[in-house]
């Protein structure tokens, strides 16, 4: 009898891990996600789990009050607008909520939740990635007497890349119908969602070239409705903070909170909600209040 070679009872155990593995990636592939948890929970989050994933409930899903958002209300009434024709059965579009760092992108969706939940939207966060799960994820929702936004946050594409082409397809095009009670709603820095560059004449292989940048700009158009939050002026930062303070009731004289209001957006860089709510946040801890 010929002895075994030490790799080849390797060989075997790791083949035998394998086909557990491949056993169970197969039950949670053909389990569906229990249609309960939507009745219970409003904010959910997409886990991948091998080749296949699952909806999960967020537990602890953040709040935002949409009146306390300062300085959006176009961006704010549009959104609003077209979630609620979404969520009443009406016509609605996938929505690009683009623009500057910290100007309230992701608190405008996270927003929806107080005033829609209630009336069956449910949120559901994807990672950039995720989105080319879309077949599976749908398929868990398809029918279900629920509202569902994909929400994918900070989505761009990098030089190169070419899986934009994928998502295209997804948002419009693809031979399998969307459902018509899932949108997606997805925010960016960039307004088209790919990187602008000048290119110096003749330093572009394409014969066409603006062909290939047409292409890259029709990503953006998949999204029907399209909010653009532009870079704070003084004067609205200062309302943004002045807003957060009122509502922290917090005791500073109005001459001084502009003061070092605009010393804070000065060292930070920038002019934003977010750039305000930090300076609030640390002033309330200089006076001994507690952040909201």
């Amino acid at each position: 009898m010929t002895k075994e070679a030490p790799w080849e009872g390797a060989l075997r155990r790791l083949e035998g891990i394998m086909a557990r593995v491949e056993a169970l990636l197969g039950k949670r592939e053909a389990s569906p996600t229990d249609p309960a948890i939507f009745r219970s929970h409003q904010a959910f989050r997409w886990e991948r789990a091998g080749e296949s994933g699952r909806i999960v409930p967020i537990p602890h899903p953040h709040g935002v009050d949409l009146t306390t958002l300062v300085g959006i209300d176009r961006a704010k009434k549009e959104l609003l607008r077209n979630t609620e024709q979404f969520v009443s059965g009406r016509g609605a579009n996938h929505v690009l909520l683009w623009g500057e760092r910290g100007t309230g992108k992701s608190s405008c969706v996270k927003g929806l939740l107080p005033v829609f939940g209630p009336r069956g939207l449910r949120i559901v966060e994807l990672a950039r990635w995720d989105l080319f799960s879309f077949p599976k994820i749908v398929g868990q929702l398809r029918g279900l007497p629920f509202r569902f936004v994909l929400y994918c946050d900070d989505l761009s594409f990098d030089e190169g890349e070419a899986d934009y082409r994928g998502l295209k397809t997804l948002l419009d095009g693809g031979v399998e119908e969307r459902p018509e009670n899932v949108l997606i709603y997805a925010t960016s820095n960039r307004r088209h969602l790919m990187p602008e560059r000048r290119v110096e004449l003749g330093a572009e292989d394409e014969i066409h070239p603006e062909e290939a940048v047409g292409e890259k700009l029709s990503l953006s158009d998949r999204f029907g409705l399209q909010l653009g939050f532009y870079r704070f002026d003084q004067e609205t930062y200062l309302a943004v903070v002045e807003s957060y303070a009122g509502r922290m009731r917090l005791p500073v004289d109005p001459g001084t909170l502009r003061e070092d209001a605009l010393r804070w957006a000065l060292a930070a860089g920038s002019r934003s909600g977010r750039t305000a709510k930090q300076f609030i946040d640390d002033l309330a801890g200089r006076l001994g209040t507690r952040s909201s």
